[in-house]
């Protein structure tokens, strides 16, 4: 099966030791010498109605992916899935003054 990553960015992404919904693919962690995929991140769900935030992000190890299918990534180990603050980003980009 031929994929590339923005058709990560469909497929739901569940956990098949407890059946639940982790969301969507939005990144992903390479080792950069080998250019080979180490990681999956998942956004985390929004608190209340999303105005305050996000939880903190699935980081899901590729050892523990069991299977990519069409529109599904299924997930396999519980303790391997590490849960990851997303850096917060600068109000503002333009020059201090």
């Amino acid at each position: 099966m031929l994929c590339r990553f923005s058709d990560f960015r469909y497929k739901e992404v569940i956990n098949i030791c407890t059946g639940q919904r982790l969301g969507y693919v939005c990144d992903a962690q390479f080792e950069s010498p080998e250019g080979r995929i180490t990681a999956l991140v998942v956004p985390g769900k929004p608190r209340y109605l999303g105005m305050f935030g996000r939880e903190e992000d699935y980081v899901l190890p590729w050892e523990c992916i069991s299977r990519i299918g069409d529109d599904i990534i299924l997930v396999s180990s519980e303790q391997g899935i590490r849960r990851e603050k997303r850096p917060k980003k600068p109000l503002f980009a333009g020059k201090n003054t």
